[in-house]
C-alpha cells in the first residue's frame, strides 16, 4: 500500500536531497512537486528538481514540477538563495543533455489543487519550505481541507529563540514561518491534522565534519556522491552557533515521512503570530489548534535510515 503525497519544497539543499530520496521510497506515491523560491531562486530550483528526477527515477512520464509565484513578506537573505544554481549546474544531473520531467502548466498553487482534486483517496502534504502555497490554495478553493489525510511540516519552533537574525524580528520566529506568517495562521486555523518538525526536533542532527566523511567514504554509490556533493556547499561551521548553523532539517521531515519510529513526538496545542516583530512566531496555547511536535531524533537511526533509502548502507 502506497501512500499519496504531494511534496512542496523550497529549493534549498536539503529540499533537493529530500526529493531524491523521496523519488527511492516505494511506499509513496508521489502524486506531484511544487517549488517556491524561498531559501533559493525558484527557476534553477525548478530546473534541479526536473533533472533529479530524470536521474535518480524512472517517474519523468508521470511526474511534472511546478514553479510558485509566491511571493515573501520577509525574503530569505540572497546569500542563502543561490545554492540551487550550483546543484542544477552539476555534471551528474546534465549528463544527458536534456530535461524529460515536464513543468507543469500551472503555478504550484493551482497544480495543488489540481492533483488533490484528481487524487482517489486523501493527500499527505510534505511542505519543507514556507506555507504560502497552500495557504493560497485553500483560499481558492477552501474545500481541498478535505482532500488532506495530514500536513508533515519542517517549521515553526518552540524555543526561547528561533533561527531569524533580521532587523524586522525579534529573533524568536523560524525562517519557513517568517518567511509568511499570515499563511501558517491560514494553515492553523483548518482542521488538516498537522505534524511539525521544528527547530528542537533537529538538534542532535547537525551536519557534522563526521557525517561529511561518512559519506564522502561511500561514494561509489551515486546518490551518496551527489548528496554529499550538495552538502559541500554548505559551510562547515563547526566552532560556534549561528542562525545559519546547518542541521539536516528538511531531510529528517522526508525521513520521518517514511520510518516515523525514528522520531519522538507529543501532542501539542499551538497557534502562530501573524504580523509584527513577532511574526511567525509559533508558540504553546491552550486556545490553539491541536498538532503534533517531534521533539526527540534517534540520531544513529536516522542516519543509517538515508543509507539504507539510497542502497548505500
Amino acid at each position: 500500500m502506497q501512500t499519496q503525497v504531494y511534496f512542496n519544497h523550497d529549493g534549498g539543499v536539503d529540499d533537493l536531497i529530500s526529493l531524491t530520496l523521496l523519488l527511492q521510497m516505494p511506499t509513496i506515491k508521489l502524486l506531484g512537486v511544487g517549488v517556491i523560491g524561498a531559501d533559493s531562486y525558484v527557476e534553477p530550483a525548478v530546473s534541479a528538481s526536473r533533472k533529479i528526477i530524470d536521474t535518480f527515477s524512472d517517474q519523468s512520464a508521470r511526474l511534472a514540477v511546478a514553479a510558485s509565484d509566491s511571493r515573501a513578506v520577509h525574503p530569505f537573505p540572497k546569500e542563502w538563495r543561490t545554492d540551487a544554481y550550483s546543484v542544477d549546474a552539476l555534471p551528474v544531473l546534465n549528463e544527458r543533455g536534456t530535461v524529460q520531467t515536464p513543468l507543469s502548466p500551472e503555478a504550484a498553487h493551482l497544480d495543488l489543487i489540481t492533483k488533490l482534486n484528481q487524487a482517489t483517496e486523501p493527500v499527505t502534504l510534505l511542505f519543507t519550505g514556507p506555507l504560502t502555497d497552500l495557504a493560497r490554495a485553500l483560499a481558492i478553493n477552501p474545500s481541498i481541507e478535505y482532500k488532506i489525510a495530514k500536513l508533515l511540516w519542517m517549521g515553526g519552533s518552540f524555543l526561547e529563540q528561533g533561527n531569524v537574525a533580521e532587523p524586522d524580528s525579534d529573533g524568536t520566529a523560524e525562517w519557513n514561518a517568517f518567511w509568511d506568517p499570515e499563511a501558517v495562521k491560514t494553515v492553523f486555523d483548518t482542521q488538516i491534522p498537522i505534524e511539525l518538525v521544528g527547530l528542537e526536533s533537529t538538534n542532535n542532527v547537525p551536519l557534522t565534519p563526521a557525517i561529511r566523511q561518512r559519506w564522502a567514504s561511500k561514494r561509489a554509490n551515486a546518490m551518496m556522491d551527489f548528496i554529499g556533493t550538495c552538502y559541500a556547499f554548505v559551510p562547515q561551521l563547526v566552532h560556534f552557533k549561528t542562525n545559519s548553523t546547518y542541521y539536516l532539517w528538511d531531510v529528517l521531515t522526508t525521513c520521518y515521512l517514511l520510518d516515523p519510529t525514528i522520531v519522538k513526538t507529543k501532542a501539542i496545542v499551538c497557534d502562530v503570530i501573524p504580523n509584527g516583530i513577532a511574526g511567525g512566531r509559533t508558540f504553546l496555547t491552550k486556545n490553539g489548534r491541536p498538532a503534533k511536535l517531534v521533539y526527540d531524533v534517534d540520531a544513529a537511526g536516522f542516519f543509517d535510515l538515508i543509507e539504507t533509502i539510497i542502497k548505500a548502507d
